[in-house]
């Protein structure tokens, strides 16, 4: 007893500290955000912001960009995350619930797909985009990015059907259910855990991008948070970099992911426990 109490305690410290640890960039950029350049660029740093202000976050909000961007960033996020889970919730129902040609090869291209280094893409993507003219437009990036993320998706909504016995739909067909009846009341409802993880994963996927919005959106009026965010950082002709405002737009990226996060944390978690038990 003894003995397992005291390995109890060192792993429970173990996870503090590491949770700390996790938890340490996030309070810096958050405490940075409330501090002045001068007290920023000070050798001395500053642990807790005694005395800080919203200065910095009234001078991120004042920049005009700031709210276009943002409307671009949830429209293009809402749409890759809806879109992404329709296509990735029929295909992984159709290569777990039915035995048909071709199955194992569009799984195995699914995976080679995601394999694929993003990068190399980049060329034929721009091009794609600009001879259909949807150059610094919601749809032609949000088609890249649900593209990108519908792959993996799939394989991971894969394991959630693949977890739910077909028993049930079939003893729900015995009742008097048709296939359809029996699959939407018994089993859609189970995979919600599955389908909030994967929207989850979708989300963070099309609201941190970066690099395939710095290449379809060069417009200054087209820019998502990430673009929008480059500016702060990034020293101009007259000033050097304000790290303090830096910090500050920082947050603010953050801010929405935090909140999503908060609402869906339950469904979540029970989401990534029930994926891992069947694949």
């Amino acid at each position: 007893m003894t003995r397992s109490r005291v390995r109890r305690g060192l792993l429970g410290a173990l996870a503090i500290v590491v949770a700390l640890a996790w938890a340490s960039p996030v309070y810096w950029m958050v405490n940075s955000s409330l501090l002045p350049t001068a007290r920023l660029e000070s050798f001395v740093p500053t642990f807790v912001p005694f005395g800080g202000s919203l200065n910095n976050f009234t001078a991120a909000l004042a920049d005009g960009s700031f709210y276009s961007a943002l409307g671009m960033s949830v429209s293009v996020t809402l749409i890759a995350v809806v879109f992404c889970l329709l296509f990735a919730f029929l295909a992984a129902v159709a290569i777990s619930r039915f035995r048909f040609r071709g199955r194992k090869t569009f799984v195995l291209a699914v995976l080679i797909v995601q394999m694929l280094p993003a990068e190399g893409l980049f060329i034929a993507q721009y091009k794609m985009v600009a001879g259909m003219g949807l150059l610094n437009s919601v749809i032609g990036v949000s088609v890249i990015y649900i593209a990108a993320v519908v792959p993996f998706t799939i394989w991971m909504l894969r394991g959630f059907v693949s977890g739910i016995p077909i028993d049930l739909e079939e003893a729900a067909m015995v009742d008097g259910l048709s296939r359809t009846q029996a699959f939407m009341r018994i089993t859609f409802p189970l995979l919600a855990p599955g389908l909030i993880a994967s929207g989850v994963y979708a989300f963070l996927q099309a609201w941190n991008e970066f690099t395939v919005a710095l290449v379809l959106l060069p417009a200054e009026a087209s820019q998502t948070l990430p673009l929008w965010l480059r500016g702060f950082v990034q020293a101009s002709a007259t000033r050097a970099t304000d790290w303090g405002q830096v910090m500050a737009a920082s947050t603010l990226v953050a801010v929405p992911v935090i909140i999503f996060f908060l609402i869906v944390q339950g469904r979540l978690t029970s989401g990534l426990v029930s994926g891992a038990v069947k694949g």
